[in-house]
């Protein structure tokens, strides 16, 4: 048994956001329910929300490759509508994220499910659902890569992230780039 389930089903507004400066920041995803205001946040990892984002597309396609009728939407992504809102009071830490869809609804979950601590099981991990409208999650993913986008710059000789200071490249020998 889960230590707790949160169940968004809708959510009103779903998001993603990265709080501190490049290479020290906290990834978020955060959602509400109009009948419950205080938000749902729980701390993810860059590498989840990248994930994440590029499963939106791969599970847009076989909605589409499944439902030949049904487009995929397109959003214009409001940078001041995305942004994460206060209180940033993180539930839990997310060990694994992943999506799915409901073809009765329409409707496309995106499960958080908690870091199993040691010396606990899986199924004493907390659980976070969000249900959300393609739009939505369209909406999501998009700002994912432009919060991704936000931080260190990847060095394009090895692909390494690069500080603020610079970094050490081993393509070039060790010196400095």
């Amino acid at each position: 048994m889960p230590r707790f389930e949160i169940d968004l089903n809708p959510v009103q507004h779903i998001t993603v956001d990265a709080i501190g400066q490049p290479g020290a920041r906290v990834f978020y995803i955060q959602g509400w329910r109009e009948s419950d205001p205080k938000p749902v946040t729980i701390i993810i990892e860059k590498i989840q929300l990248k994930a994440l984002a590029d499963g939106v597309d791969t599970l847009f396609a076989e909605i589409a490759r499944k439902n030949p009728g049904q487009s995929t939407p397109v959003v214009q992504v409001e940078a001041e509508k995305m942004t994460i809102t206060p209180p940033v009071d993180p539930l839990f830490r997310a060990g694994e994220l992943g999506l799915g869809y409901d073809v009765a609804t329409k409707l496309i979950i995106v499960l958080a499910r908690e870091v199993i601590m040691e010396g606990n099981g899986p199924e004493e991990a907390a659980e976070a659902r969000f249900w959300c409208t393609p739009a939505q999650l369209r909406c999501l993913a998009d700002w994912g890569r432009q919060v991704i986008e936000r931080g260190r710059a990847v060095c394009p000789l090895c692909g390494q992230l690069v500080d603020p200071v610079g970094h050490f490249c081993p393509k070039k020998n060790g010196h400095k780039h």
